[in-house]
C-alpha cells in the first residue's frame, strides 16, 4: 500500500447536508463489512443531487442482502441487484432516507482495492495538488457529468474514465 492510501484511510467527511449524520448509522449498521464512505462527500466535492456511497467488503452475498433488506429494505426506491463489473461479481443496494440518495456496494475484495476507493484517493491527491481543478470538476458535474469522466476531461486523460483515472494514478505514484 502506497503511503497516499495509508495517509487517506477514513478521508475525513465534509457533507454539508443535514443528513449527513445518518451515513454513521448505516456504518455502524453494516460494521462487519469493512465500510467506508467514498464519492464526492468526503473529498468535498458533492453537488445537489450527489449520492452517498458506501462500499463494503462483501464474501457472502445472500446474508449481506438478507441483513441490507431487513435493515433498509422498506425505505424509498429500495432496490438490490448483483452484476459483474471488470469480471468481479458484485452486489449493490439503492435507497433514498432522510432525502438523501445511498448507494452500498459490496466486492469480494478489501475496500482498498476496490476502484471507488482508489479513484477517491486520487481524486483527493490531485484536488490537493493541482490548482483550479476542484473549481473545474465541479463545474463539470453541476453539467450532469460524473466524477471520473469530469476529472479525466479536466486532466486530458482519454479512453475509458474509470480505468484511465486508475492508470494516471499509478504513473503518477499515487497508488
Amino acid at each position: 500500500m502506497m503511503d497516499h492510501q495509508k495517509k487517506n484511510r477514513g478521508v475525513p467527511v465534509t457533507c454539508r447536508n443535514s443528513t449527513s449524520d445518518r451515513h454513521l448509522e448505516i456504518i455502524s449498521d453494516l460494521s462487519e463489512y469493512n465500510p467506508v464512505l467514498c464519492g464526492t462527500f468526503p473529498i468535498g466535492i458533492d453537488v445537489d443531487g450527489s449520492d452517498m456511497d458506501i462500499i463494503l467488503e462483501v464474501y457472502d452475498f445472500n446474508g449481506f442482502e438478507e441483513k441490507v433488506k431487513v435493515l433498509y429494505g422498506d425505505l424509498e426506491g429500495f432496490r438490490i441487484k448483483r452484476k459483474t463489473i471488470r469480471n468481479q461479481p458484485i452486489i449493490k443496494a439503492n435507497f433514498t432516507d432522510l432525502g438523501m440518495e445511498y448507494e452500498l456496494f459490496g466486492q469480494r475484495q478489501p475496500v482498498e482495492k476496490q476502484y471507488a476507493y482508489l479513484h477517491m484517493v486520487i481524486e483527493k491527491v490531485l484536488l490537493e495538488e493541482v490548482p483550479g481543478l476542484r473549481k473545474k470538476v465541479i463545474q463539470l458535474k453541476k453539467q450532469g457529468i460524473k466524477t471520473e469522466p469530469a476529472f479525466c476531461e479536466v486532466l486530458g486523460i482519454v479512453g475509458d474514465p474509470y480505468e484511465g483515472l486508475i492508470e494516471f494514478g499509478k504513473k503518477k505514484g499515487i497508488i
